[in-house]
């Protein structure tokens, strides 16, 4: 299984190192060592722990969909033409773009600071690891 460092844990989980720590001293987390001594905790439990506190995007207007991949945010950006819009969300950590026309952008009265939800739907997605291929 994959250790992650302390430090690693607490940037994929958005937190501190502290409250990773205080995750391990609860028994949420299990804190092992690696070869060089250093404190480290199990990918894959982490995985289970992140998954877990993971929240879904609320649809606007409180419906329903069936898309998985939303992410609430702040728009941040528009940049419009006579028929195109670029739209930049800041969604927690993550910058999401979204390329829209100029009138789905009038529609939705969408301006800087207004609150949305980017939905994310794809038949291709690129995973990239920084572990070398085999």
């Amino acid at each position: 299984m994959p250790q992650l460092r302390i430090r690693e844990a607490a940037e994929f989980l958005a937190v501190s190192d502290d409250t990773v720590r205080r995750l391990i001293e609860l028994g949420t987390l299990t804190e092992t060592v690696d070869g060089a001594g250093r404190k480290t905790v199990d990918g894959y439990e982490l995985a289970l722990y992140a998954r877990s506190r993971a929240a879904t995007a609320i649809a606007p207007g409180g419906g329903s969909s069936s898309a998985r991949n939303r992410f609430a945010g702040i728009v941040t950006s528009i940049q419009t033409d006579a028929v195109m819009a670029q739209v930049e969300l800041q969604c927690g950590p993550f910058r999401v773009v979204s390329l829209m026309s100029a009138e789905a952008v009038r529609d939705l009265g969408l301006e800087l600071g207004s609150v949305a939800v980017a939905v994310i739907k794809s038949t291709n997605v690129i995973v990239e690891t920084t572990q070398s291929v085999r």
